[in-house]
Order: C-alpha cells, then sequence, then structure tokens
C-alpha cells in the first residue's frame, strides 16, 4: 500500500499549538459574550460597550417584553381557573351579591397622562354589565403600545381583554362584559417621553388613573 500522501509528524500541529489556539478561541468566545451577547440579549453592559454600540438598549427592550409576556400568561391562567369555578349563571351571582349595583349615568370626562420611556399607566371607568362609552386617545408624539381590558372584584375576574396593538391614536365604543372596571393601558417604546390624551363620554361612574 502507497503511504507516500501520509502527512509527516512534523507537518502536524504540535499539542502546544493546539492548547494555544484552543485558548484564544476560547478568549475571543468570552470577549463577544460579555461586548455583544450580554448587551444585545439581557441589557447587561458590564464593559460599556454594546451601550456605545446600541447593543443595550436592544437587550432592556427584550427583557421588558419576555416579562409582559410572561405576566400575561400569567393574568390569562387566573382568569380561565376563575371562569371554571363560576357554574350559577349571571343572574344567581349578581343576586348572593352584597355590594349596591351603580348606577348608570351618562357623563363625558378628558385626561392626559404622561410617560416616560418604558414607562406604563393605565386609565379605567367604573361601569355596568352592558353600559358603552366611545372613546378617543392620542399621544403627543409617536406610538404607544395598547391594552384594553376589564376586571372586577365582584366577579372576581382579574383580567378580560377587548383589544390591544400599537399606535398613535385610537378610538372606538366600549361595550362593558360584566359589572367593574374597564380601560385602557399604554406603554412608552419611543424612548422620549411623551403625553397621551385621553376622551370618554358615556354610561360610567367615575374616572381613576392607576400607575
Amino acid at each position: 500500500m502507497n503511504n507516500n500522501n501520509r502527512p509527516s509528524n512534523t507537518d502536524l500541529p504540535s499539542a502546544a499549538k493546539l492548547i494555544k489556539s484552543t485558548v484564544v478561541a476560547i478568549a475571543l468566545a468570552a470577549v463577544i459574550l460579555v461586548t455583544v451577547v450580554l448587551p444585545a440579549e439581557y441589557g447587561v453592559d458590564p464593559t460599556g460597550v454594546g451601550n456605545a454600540l446600541g447593543l443595550n438598549r436592544m437587550g432592556e427592550i427584550k427583557v421588558s417584553l419576555a416579562q409582559e409576556a410572561a405576566a400575561e400568561m400569567v393574568a390569562a391562567k387566573a382568569m380561565k381557573t376563575e371562569d371554571k369555578k363560576v357554574a350559577a349563571p349571571m343572574a344567581e351571582v349578581a343576586e348572593k351579591a352584597v355590594e349596591t349595583p351603580v348606577q348608570k349615568s351618562v357623563k363625558s370626562e378628558s385626561i392626559t397622562v404622561s410617560l416616560k420611556p418604558n414607562q406604563g399607566r393605565e386609565v379605567k371607568v367604573a361601569m355596568l354589565k352592558g353600559g358603552k362609552v366611545s372613546y378617543r386617545w392620542k399621544t403627543s408624539n409617536g406610538r404607544a403600545n395598547f391594552d384594553v381590558h376589564g376586571d372586577s372584584d365582584k366577579h372576581k375576574i382579574n383580567y378580560f381583554n377587548y383589544s390591544k396593538g400599537s399606535s398613535e391614536s385610537n378610538e372606538g365604543v366600549l361595550e362593558a362584559e360584566f359589572d367593574g372596571k374597564h380601560g385602557w393601558f399604554w406603554r412608552n417604546r419611543t424612548g422620549k417621553p411623551m403625553t397621551i390624551t385621553l376622551e370618554v363620554e358615556g354610561e360610567f361612574t367615575e374616572m381613576t388613573q392607576e400607575v
């Protein structure tokens, strides 16, 4: 058998060269992890390089979005659990309720909320089931993430979603699915301060701003 093409021992890299190459590769990987991966994925920037490259901001947004998604999943699971526990019809629940019913009244109000970058706030109105309010809101600059939802201590409902999205303005009619508080949550993702002005008219008793 012809072995003329086999490399000689002198052509093969030595053990020392292999170890040196491995150490260099590990060092480069560590540098990339600290300066690029940690800021871009987790918002952690021990060296300051990620902030200079704009990667730290990317990581902070990813972490914030992941936290919001986890909170929404927990709220949705809690709502499903409560729905399973409620077997009696709504009429029977109303008879057993000790709270004094809130009387419908038609009124109008407006409110302006200020949001710093990444800050969120919500405004809610107290309504009876079937009550309707027309609403209109607009930001001072840029798009805001919004979530229209309701909750009820009376019926043990922690979260009920009507709609959500991202926009500079929005308007419509909100009809209450149950007695409780119903309203709007906004979060500023523009990186600059903004204000949101909300106008509401319809069947509600009070308007409250919650952080």
